[in-house]
């Protein structure tokens, strides 16, 4: 079984000044540079003969090169607990949309039953392992809320796989896709 998504990495400048950001909150597991990256479509746990339908589905998404800026920082959570800490992506850009679209499509064609979750582009910068004290995220993303990177080209995208360990996920690029 493998567990697959599709993302489009950041250049190292941009990812460097998300790196430089990642400190002054306790009980955040911080993202490790080389897993900065917008994700498109999340598959989940497949079988090799999926993974290798769905990485053929996966060349039939085109589009062409388009630009993403990133701006300001957030939380997902609920009322109760915020669990992840995230650098956005400006919006509205309906052509990363449009591609998100079309990566979630082919995991459809490829038989892989897709999240009907709306799609929210962003970097995750951590993960909040324990219950965070809110008045310090508050802090934490109000002083980081002005974020505004350049423009990023994007003339391609990667199917990643995720490997679950002690220390947190490893991603590793299966095949990439030019636009």
């Amino acid at each position: 079984m493998l567990r697959l998504f599709t993302a489009l990495t950041l250049p190292p400048d941009v990812a460097e000044t998300l790196k430089r950001r990642q400190s002054g909150l306790p009980g955040a597991r911080w993202r490790p540079l080389d897993a900065l990256h917008v994700t498109l479509a999340f598959y989940g746990e497949i079988d090799e003969r999926r993974a290798d339908d769905l990485a053929s589905e996966l060349t039939r998404v085109t589009g062409g090169p388009f630009e993403i800026a990133l701006k300001g920082v957030g939380c997902f959570g609920d009322d109760h607990r915020s669990h992840t800490l995230w650098a956005g992506v400006e919006t509205p850009n309906e052509r990363l949309s449009v591609l998100a679209g079309r990566c979630k499509a082919a995991g459809e064609r490829a038989g892989i039953g897709m999240e009907a979750r709306t799609y929210k582009p962003h970097v995750t910068l951590a993960y909040l392992k324990t219950q965070t004290n809110p008045d310090r995220l508050g802090a934490w993303v109000s002083g980081h809320n002005l974020l505004h990177s350049p423009p990023i080209r994007i003339d391609r995208f990667g199917l990643y796989s995720s490997v679950l360990t002690d220390s947190g996920s490893h991603y590793e690029l299966e095949r990439e896709y030019l636009l």
